[in-house]
C-alpha cells in the first residue's frame, strides 16, 4: 500500500528520493519522510499529511548525502501523525516498510524488556529495533537483517540503513512488491516502477524471500537465509511521460479520456475475425485442455470484483460453463471447492492485491489451473499464474480505477469468445459477430465521453444529495454496483447499487423526493421490467435519472433526467455505461471540491490485508 524509495549512487539522494515519492504518492498520502546518511550522520525528516508538507520541511532543513530512503504512508497501524510516519529509527538502524507485521505486538513486548524504547504506534518500528538488537551479536548489517527477518510474520518490502555501516543499503521483500533499478553504479529501490523509470529502465523484479545488498558501487542478491543468487535485469519500455497529466487537471480525467485508446490496446493483435476467434497469449492451451474445466472461479476485490460479476454473465450465458465469483478476502479464509478441473481467474489491476494473491495461492494448492487478468507486467499475480491475459491499459495513477476496469471488461469478453469457440457454444458466425462489435467499441466509448456536459448538468442538479441509489438488471447490475462505488470513493456521497427487481424487497423504503435514483435502462431483454421498477420509484416521489439507449424515446418519458448512451450490444453495453457513470462520479466530486486522484482513506494498490 505505502510507497517506498531507496537510492545509492554518486548524486545527492534527496532529490532522487523526493521525485520517486511524488510518483508514488497515489499509494499513500497520510504522511511522508526521508532519511539520508552523510559521513556517518543520520538525518531524518518526517511530516504528516501530503508530500508537499515534507517538501517544505526539507526546504527549511535541507538533507545531504548520496545514500537514502523515503516513504509515503497509507495508515494501517497508528494514526497519520509525524510520530507514526516513516522512516523509523531503532538504535542506529533506520527502515522504511510497506506491508504488515502480524506479530509486532509480541516482538515489541520482547524488545521493551531488553531496553528498547518505542516512539510510534506502528507495527513497522519493531523492525528497526529488532535489527538493531541483532546487530549486537552479528558480524555485519547483512547478517543482522537476515536474523531479524526470521522472526517476522506477515508481509514486508523493506529498505534498511545503519549508522554502523553507512556505506550499505539493504532491501528485502516478502509479500509486498519491490523493484530495483540499475544505472551504472547507481541503484534505485521502489515499491512500484513509476518511482524509478525516469532514472533508468533497467529493472530487476524482486521475488519473495529475496534481499539486495548495495555496497561499494555494486549489488549482491541473496535469499533471506543468506544463499547468494543471480538476478537478471530487463528493459522496461515505459516512457516517464506516461505518468504525467498531459494538460488534464488531474489523472482521473486523463485516464477516463484515455479509454478509447485503452480499449484499442487490449484488443490489438487479438481479433481473428476470419475464424471468429481471438488470440490470447494467456490461454494458449489447446481446446482439449480448455474443455477439461468443469467450472470457473473468478476471484477479485473491489472494482475488479464488479468486473468479475460481469464476466460471470458473459461466460455462463455464452459458454454454458458454471461460474462462481468470489471476493478474494473471503475465498482465502475458507476451504473452497477447487480442483484440477477448475479454472481460477484472479482479476487485479496491479497484480499485487494481497487478498487476490493469497486466493491464487490457495487455488494453486488445490491444483487449479490459473489464468489471471492483470494490467501490470511481471507483477506477483502474473508471475504465479499458468497464463496471463494482460489488459494493456497502461499506467493508471488515479486511485479510483477507470480505464483498468473497462479493459478488464473487454478482457473478459475476449476470454468468453475464446472459451465459447473452444467448447462449441459460440459458432463461427456468432464469433465473427462478437468480434465486429468489439472492433466498433473504441469509437462508441469516444461518443460516450462526449456526454460529459449533460452529465455535469445532472451532477449540478443533485449536488446537495446525501444519498443515491443505482439500479440495474442482468449484466447491468454489476455496473450499478460499480457506479455506486465510484460515487462513494471520490465524492463521499453514500450510494448503493441494487438489482432493480430488489427495490420492493427493502430499498424502496429509502425513496423520497431528495433521493436521486440512477437507473441503467439499456434497450435489452430486461427493459420492460426496468421500466416497471422505475415506475415504483416515480410513484413514491423519487427522482429518476434514466440512462437509456439511442432510439429509446419511451423509457425516459417520465424520468427527471434522461441520458442517452450509445448502443454497443447487450454484452458490451456495460463498457459504455461504466464510462458514463465514471463521468457522473467525477463531476459530483469536482463540483464538491474533492481531490479525485487522492480520495481520503484510499490507496491505489491494496497490498496489505
Amino acid at each position: 500500500m505505502c510507497g517506498i524509495v531507496g537510492y545509492m549512487g554518486n548524486h545527492d539522494a534527496m532529490p532522487v528520493i523526493m521525485s520517486g515519492l511524488k510518483m508514488l504518492e497515489y499509494r499513500g498520502y497520510d504522511s511522508a519522510g526521508i532519511c539520508t546518511i552523510d559521513a556517518g550522520a543520520v538525518e531524518i525528516r518526517r511530516s504528516s499529511g501530503k508530500l508537499i508538507n515534507l517538501e517544505q520541511l526539507i526546504k527549511d532543513k535541507p538533507l545531504s548525502g548520496t545514500i537514502g530512503i523515503g516513504h509515503t504512508r497509507w495508515a494501517t497501524h497508528g494514526k497519520p501523525t509525524v510520530a507514526n510516519a516513516h522512516p523509523h529509527k531503532g538504535g542506529g538502524v533506520v527502515i522504511v516498510h510497506n506491508g504488515i507485521i502480524e506479530n509486532y505486538l509480541t516482538l515489541k513486548d520482547e524488545l521493551i524488556t531488553k531496553g528498547h524504547e518505542f516512539t510510534s504506534e506502528t507495527d513497522s518500528e519493531v523492525v528497526s529495533h529488532l535489527i538493531d538488537e541483532h546487530l549486537k551479536t552479528s558480524e555485519s548489517l547483512e547478517e543482522a537483517v537476515q536474523q531479524a527477518l526470521k522472526h517476522l510474520k506477515g508481509a514486508y518490502a523493506l529498505c534498511i540503513l545503519s549508522q554502523k555501516d553507512d556505506k550499505t543499503l539493504i532491501a528485502a521483500k516478502l509479500g509486498s512488491p519491490m523493484v530495483i533499478g540499475i544505472k551504472g553504479d547507481e541503484y534505485f529501490v521502489a515499491s512500484d516502477m513509476p518511482a524509478i523509470i525516469s532514472h533508468t529502465r533497467e529493472i530487476v523484479v524482486m521475488e519473495d524471500g529475496e534481499m539486495a545488498i548495495f555496497r561499494n558501487g555494486g549489488v549482491k542478491f541473496c535469499t533471506t537465509d543468506g544463499s547468494e543468487i543471480t538476478k537478471a535485469s530487463r528493459f522496461v519500455d515505459w516512457s516517464p511521460l506516461k505518468a504525467e497529466k498531459n494538460g488534464y487537471p488531474n489523472f482521473m480525467l486523463k485516464e477516463i479520456n484515455e479509454q478509447p485508446q485503452a480499449v484499442r490496446n487490449v484488443i490489438a493483435g487479438r481479433l481473428l475475425e476470419e475464424i471468429g476467434d481471438v488470440y490470447l497469449e494467456g490461454m494458449n492451451a489447446d481446446d482439449s485442455k480448455l474443455n477439461t474445466f468443469e467450472r470457473i472461479c473468478l476471484v477479485a476485490c473491489g472494482t475488479s470484483w464488479h468486473a468479475a460479476l460481469v464476466g460471470k454473465y458473459l461466460i455462463e450465458e455464452q459458454c454454458r460453463i458454471p461460474v462462481d465469483v468470489e471476493i478474494a478476502s473471503e475465498f482465502r479464509y475458507r476451504d473452497p471447492l477447487v480442483s484440477a478441473k477448475t479454472l481460477v481467474i484472479p482479476v487485479s489491476q496491479s497484480g499485487e492485491t494481497a487478498d487476490t494473491l493469497a486466493a491464487l495461492r490457495e487455488a494453486r494448492g488445490k491444483d487449479a489451473y490459473i489464468v489471471s487478468i492483470c494490467n501490470v507486467v511481471d507483477s506477483s499475480i502474473a508471475r504465479e499464474s499458468d497464463g496471463v491475459i494482460y489488459t494493456h491499459a497502461g499506467l493508471e495513477i488515479g486511485v479510483a480505477s477507470t480505464k483498468a476496469f473497462v479493459t478488464q471488461l473487454v478482457a473478459l469478453y475476449l476470454l468468453t469468445i475464446r472459451l465459447g469457440r473452444a467448447n462449441g457454444t459460440i459458432d463461427l458466425a456468432k464469433g465473427q459477430q462478437m468480434i465486429v462489435a468489439l472492433g466498433e467499441l473504441p469509437e462508441l466509448v469516444k461518443k460516450t465521453l462526449e456526454l460529459d456536459p449533460q452529465i455535469e448538468e445532472i451532477a449540478c442538479e443533485y449536488l446537495t444529495s446525501c444519498d443515491a441509489i443505482y439500479l440495474g438488471r442482468g449484466i447491468s447490475y454489476p455496473i450499478a454496483l460499480e457506479g455506486a462505488l465510484k460515487l462513494k470513493e471520490i465524492s463521499y456521497i453514500h450510494a448503493d447499487g441494487y438489482p432493480a427487481g430488489e427495490m420492493k424487497h427493502g430499498p424502496i423504503a429509502l425513496i423520497d423526493r431528495d433521493m436521486p435514483v440512477f437507473v441503467l435502462a439499456p434497450n435489452d431483454r430486461h427493459l420492460v421490467k426496468v421500466r416497471s421498477n422505475m415506475e415504483e420509484v416515480i410513484t413514491r416521489g423519487g427522482k429518476v435519472i434514466a440512462l437509456c439507449s439511442e432510439g429509446d424515446s419511451e423509457t425516459g418519458r417520465r424520468a427527471n433526467f434522461t441520458l442517452t448512451v450509445p448502443w454497443a450490444g447487450e454484452l458490451l453495453n456495460p463498457v459504455l455505461y461504466s464510462v458514463a457513470l465514471q463521468l457522473l462520479a467525477y463531476n459530483f466530486a469536482i463540483l464538491k471540491g474533492k481531490n479525485v486522484d487522492q480520495p481520503r482513506n484510499l490507496a491505489k494498490s491494496v497490498t496489505v490485508e
